[in-house]
């Protein structure tokens, strides 16, 4: 089993409790979970394969997995910013598939 697949295994229940699910396409999420595994490699926490990380966990906190936007684009969109958790709803192709905008604020460089 791989990384990947291990991490899967482990957060699946624990999201699957609180109401998240995987995408149905399993070959992006498990590209998106070897992207938070490379980002704990890399800055030693899991941020978002999908946002731009400073590399410091405390002006990262909002995007580390899951970021602090998956419950509001979930909930008006079926689907968080990177597409890795979603409601039954758009898994099972109930609700449109719309694209799901870019809520973290700008961050200042330097």
């Amino acid at each position: 089993m791989t990384e990947a697949e291990k991490l899967y295994a482990t957060l699946k229940p624990v999201q699957e409790a609180r109401g998240y699910e995987f995408n149905a396409d399993t070959t992006l999420v498990m590209e998106l979970l070897e992207g938070l595994l490379f980002n704990k490699r890399r800055y030693g926490y899991m941020s978002c394969p999908c946002r731009l990380a400073s590399g410091d966990r405390g002006r990262d906190r909002d995007i580390v997995c899951p970021c602090a936007y998956r419950e509001q684009d979930v909930r008006e969109y079926g689907s968080c910013y990177c597409g890795l958790y979603v409601s039954r709803q758009w898994n099972e192709g109930k609700i449109p598939r719309l694209y799901v905008p870019e809520r973290r604020p700008v961050q200042e460089t330097g």
